[in-house]
C-alpha cells in the first residue's frame, strides 16, 4: 500500500478518535431537567427509561420516555381516573412507582378515595406506557391514611411493600407524624405475610423534631453488598428544608440505622436549589453508574407545589457510606 495513503489513513483515524472522544467529553447536561414533575420515579426497561410522578394530580399520572436519562418525551397518561377500574380514586394522585414483575408491569400509587381518605392502590398493565388498571384498592386497609407506596423486590424474588402512614391522621402525643412501615407481600402482590413493621420515623434533629408536624416519607430501597439502604425524605415538601437521608439494615424489616451524615441531599439556595426530595435510583445506559432521580422546587425563592426533575450521580464508599454528588447546577457529564 502507498506510504502516503497509510499515513493519511493513520492521521484520519487518529483525528476521528479525537473527535469521538471530544464529542463524548463535551456532552453535558444541566439540572434542572426540562420536566415539571414531583415525586419522580424512573423505571429502566432494557435500553429505555420511563418516568412517572405526581404530574396531573386531579386526573392521574403522565409518563415520559427517554433513551439517555436526560432528554424526555411525554407519552400521554399511564393511568387516569376515567377508566372504570380506577374510579375508586377521586383526586390527589400522588407518587406513582412502577415495577416489572413476572412479565407484567405494576404501578403502586396514592390517591384520595370517595370518603376523602388518602389510600394506596395497585394497578397493572402489559406495557410500561399503560393503561394501568387498578387491581386492588386500598392495598393497605388499616384505618389510617396511607401514601407513598414502594415495592422492593429482594434478590431472592421476595416482594416487600414500604409505605407511609400519613401524618394527617397519625397523631402521637399530640404530634402529627409520618412514619414508614414495611410488610412482606404475597407472590401475586395482592396479599400480605406477617404484620406491618415500623421501619422509620422522625428521630434526627434535621427532620424537624421541634415541629408539631413531622415527616419521614418517600421510601426507596436499594441493596448493595448485602446491605439494604432505605432512602427517605423529611420535613414539609413545600419547605426549602425538604431533604433526603438514608438508613441501613441487614434486613428489609430492620432494625434501620440512620446515617450520621444525613441529610445527604439538601438545599443550596446559593445556587437555586430548594427542597430536594422524594427520590428514586436507577442505572446509567451502560449500567456502570448509579443516578438519584429527585425533584426540587421550580422557583427556589418562592417554594411550593411546583417542582422540577433533577438527576445526579451517587456511589458507595468502601466502608459502605452512600454518597450523593449533588445537588448540582453546573454542567455534568452525560450518563455513560
Amino acid at each position: 500500500m502507498d506510504k502516503k495513503l497509510i499515513s493519511f489513513l493513520f492521521v484520519s483515524f487518529t483525528l476521528l478518535n479525537s473527535i469521538i472522544v471530544l464529542s463524548n467529553s463535551d456532552k453535558m447536561y444541566k439540572n434542572p431537567l426540562d420536566v415539571f414533575i414531583a415525586d419522580p420515579f424512573v423505571l429502566k426497561v432494557e435500553n429505555t427509561y420511563y418516568l412517572y410522578g405526581t404530574s396531573a394530580a386531579n386526573v392521574g399520572f403522565k409518563v415520559w420516555k427517554s433513551e439517555d436519562l436526560v432528554n424526555w418525551e411525554e407519552e400521554g397518561f399511564a393511568l387516569t381516573k376515567f377508566q372504570e377500574e380506577n374510579q375508586w380514586a377521586q383526586g390527589d394522585f400522588w407518587a406513582p412507582e412502577v415495577i416489572s414483575y413476572r412479565n407484567r408491569f405494576y404501578m403502586v400509587y396514592s390517591a384520595r378515595d370517595k370518603n376523602g381518605k388518602l389510600q394506596i392502590g395497585l394497578a397493572a398493565s402489559d406495557s410500561p406506557l399503560g393503561p394501568f388498571l387498578t387491581i386492588k384498592a386500598p392495598l393497605i386497609n388499616d384505618g389510617y391514611s396511607n401514601i407513598d407506596g414502594h415495592i422492593f423486590i429482594d434478590s431472592d424474588g421476595s416482594p416487600y411493600l414500604f409505605w407511609v402512614r400519613d401524618c394527617s391522621e397519625n397523631i402521637i402525643d399530640g404530634i402529627h407524624v409520618s412514619q414508614i412501615y414495611v410488610q412482606e407481600m404475597s407472590e401475586n402482590l395482592l396479599e400480605f405475610k406477617g404484620e406491618p413493621v415500623l421501619a422509620l420515623e422522625p428521630s434526627q434533629q434535621w427532620e424537624g423534631l421541634d415541629q408539631n408536624w413531622q415527616w419521614n416519607e418517600g421510601p426507596f430501597v436499594i441493596k448493595n453488598n448485602e446491605i439494604y439502604y432505605l432512602l427517605y425524605s423529611a420535613n414539609y415538601f413545600g419547605s426549602p428544608d425538604y431533604a433526603i437521608g438514608y438508613a441501613v439494615s441487614k434486613s428489609p424489616f430492620g432494625p434501620w440505622e440512620k446515617s450520621k451524615d444525613n441529610p445527604v441531599l439538601t438545599k443550596d439556595l446559593s445556587i437555586g436549589v430548594s427542597g430536594p426530595g422524594h427520590c428514586s435510583v436507577t442505572t446509567s445506559p451502560s449500567d456502570l453508574e448509579l443516578f438519584i432521580v429527585y425533584h426540587t422546587h421550580a422557583f427556589s425563592q418562592s417554594p411550593g407545589g411546583i417542582r422540577v426533575l433533577n438527576i445526579d450521580r451517587i456511589y458507595f464508599e468502601k466502608k459502605g457510606a452512600l454518597i450523593v454528588k449533588g445537588p448540582t447546577r453546573t454542567p455534568q457529564p452525560f450518563p455513560e
